[in-house]
């Protein structure tokens, strides 16, 4: 792997690196909340597509030249430059934080494409800076360069973009008797709706005439994340987790995303990999978990779906996670949950705050006279003598299952 410095530039080609990879951005923003996006540029150094600007409100370009997968502290680019249109000449990395800190906050950090090159830099290079433009890969005489920048910006991500001749989408209009105007361009949306502190709700509303869609909750986290070894351990949790809850394999941290359920007539339920309870999307209880990554090696994290559709049926879901294999250390996860519907801006909740606890209840999905509204819990439970923390977790929101050892089919 070639180390880059600031204003150091290579051919792909040079350093053994093709024309499909990963660029992986590892920022460390420990306990603060930084965006990080990809634009994709034409020849004047302008986003004259909007479409080509990959975020967290938009994880791929259009014909998938450039995915996103957010974890954690680490962010993950796949990208196919052939795959890329003639139009867009260059892909520049930006990191962007949201809220009162300065880049110069930030830890050690890097961006690594693939095996072949890696850039490190750090917060100490910045000032009272909100943004950085990382580095970038461009085209010049029909080979592709990859360029480290290191540059700090005043703007956040709202300026980045102005600053690239983005338009950044506004508030809807009210609505008026005139007839609607023609389709306009389509522009990027920056809303996203951090919830800060526990306690803290936002509601959403139906869609005009219809429900609330697929609402797709996903969980992630830094995967590499570890702590210094423990002794194993043999009590009742690690029987409910049939031996492995202390695996050392990996040696980092896999965490498993699960909700406890009541429907609309009472019943209650429980969907997690943990006894191979899935749930069912189009059938009670109206949600389903995808299938589990046991090796945490998937950057795309957890994730599961509730049918919008159905959500008349659904009284409450309790997300949560807990650590299914590694020394528990929530501190170094980074984790954080999204939950997103259609048409309606990203809420994101952090899984900030805890310690060595096994359990997290993260956040509290509630129907409210026909609204949806999501609540930040940020609850630790570790298992007490022979009651485990699904018990207590359970005990604590009063959805009063019953609970016996379980392990993954």
């Amino acid at each position: 792997m070639t180390m880059f410095s600031r204003g150091q530039k290579g051919k792909l080609a040079d350093l053994g690196c093709g024309h499909a990879f990963t660029a992986e951005l590892d920022v460390a923003a420990s306990g603060m909340s930084v965006d990080v996006s990809c634009f994709g540029l034409d020849a004047q150094d302008k986003l004259s597509d909007d479409r080509y600007m990959v975020f967290y409100n938009q994880l791929a370009s259009p014909e998938g030249a450039v995915r996103l997968a957010l974890g954690g502290s680490l962010s993950r680019f796949t990208v196919n430059l052939d795959a890329l249109p003639a139009s867009i000449a260059k892909l520049v990395f930006v990191a962007a934080i949201d809220g009162a800190q300065t880049m110069r906050a930030l830890g050690s950090s890097s961006l690594r494409i693939s095996s072949a090159v890696n850039f490190p830099w750090s917060g100490a290079d910045f000032g009272d800076e909100k943004a950085v433009i990382v580095a970038e890969l461009y085209r010049r005489d029909g080979t592709w360069r990859f360029g480290a920048v290191g540059q700090g910006f005043n703007g956040g991500l709202s300026a980045l973009l102005a600053h690239f001749g983005g338009t950044e989408a506004a508030p809807a209009p009210a609505p008026a008797p005139a007839p609607a105007p023609a389709p306009a361009a389509p522009r990027v949306s920056l809303s996203k709706v951090t919830l800060e502190k526990r306690g803290d709700k936002v509601s959403l509303d139906k869609r005009a005439g219809r429900g609330f869609g697929r609402i797709h909750v996903n969980l992630n986290w830094n995967q590499s994340a570890t702590a210094a070894p423990q002794p194993a351990k043999t009590g009742f949790f690690d029987k409910l987790m049939g031996g492995a809850g202390m695996r050392k394999g990996r040696g980092g941290i896999d965490l498993d995303l699960g909700c406890m359920y009541e429907l609309a007539d009472g019943r209650r339920g429980l969907v997690q990999a943990l006894g191979n309870a899935w749930g069912d999307y189009e059938r009670e209880p109206f949600i389903r978990l995808d299938a589990d990554d046991r090796t945490g090696a998937v950057a795309g994290g957890e994730n599961l779906t509730i049918n919008g559709e159905r959500f008349d049926q659904i009284r409450r879901a309790l997300i949560f996670s807990f650590i299914y294999e590694g020394v528990p250390n929530w501190s170094a996860t980074d984790g954080v949950v999204t939950i997103a519907a259609p048409e309606q801006a990203p809420i994101e909740v952090r899984l900030d705050g805890g310690g060595n606890q096994m359990m997290c209840a993260i956040a509290l999905i509630e129907n409210c006279g026909g609204s949806l509204q999501v609540t930040k819990l940020a609850e630790y439970f570790q298992q007490m003598g022979g009651t485990s923390a699904h018990e207590l977790m359970d005990r604590h929101f009063g959805f009063g299952l019953r609970w016996k050892t379980g392990s993954k089919g």
